[in-house]
């Protein structure tokens, strides 16, 4: 996977960056993996100096798709993206779909269209869907496994 270690944002008036910045990474399918994803989230973005209440909020974020793919497949790898363009940050989990899809109608348990958890598995979710500006669910590649992503805005005109 990709890491871009050397690129700085280039800042806006009104807290955006002028070129899309982008880390990829890959972790093993472990729930100690999930701390890791944390520390990588909120070391790019520290670097690229993207606020305190937006990387706080993208750890979150990263902590409950990393552990949802985690919890609900038999993924040995999972993908984890994070991409800024203008004024948003866009977090991207992917997991193998190895096993039963259990993301059915939605990432574990809720559908991105109402916002309603269905029994406990989908209320980290809910947590998503409060600091997102947008989420949803894709299929993989190949029909196979699923990408949850979730777009966080910053700066001054940012929630």
């Amino acid at each position: 996977m990709a890491y871009f270690s050397d690129v700085r944002p280039l800042e806006r008036p009104g807290g955006s960056v002028d070129r899309p910045l982008r880390d990829a990474f890959r972790l093993p399918a472990m729930g100690t993996s999930v701390a890791q994803a944390r520390r990588r989230v909120l070391a790019r973005l520290t670097e690229w100096d993207i606020g305190t209440v937006t990387r706080d909020d993208a750890q979150l974020v990263v902590s409950e798709l990393f552990t949802n793919a985690v919890r609900h497949t038999d993924s040995e790898k999972i993908d984890c993206e994070l991409r800024v363009t203008g004024a948003r940050l866009r977090l991207a989990v992917t997991d193998q779909g190895f096993g039963p899809a259990r993301h059915a109608g939605g990432a574990a348990g809720l559908c991105p269209e109402t916002g309603r958890a269905e029994g406990e598995n989908g209320r980290g979710l809910l947590l998503v869907s409060a600091l997102a500006q947008a989420w949803g669910v894709r299929p993989g590649a190949g029909g196979r496994g699923h990408t949850v992503w979730a777009e966080l805005g910053f700066g001054p005109s940012a929630p």
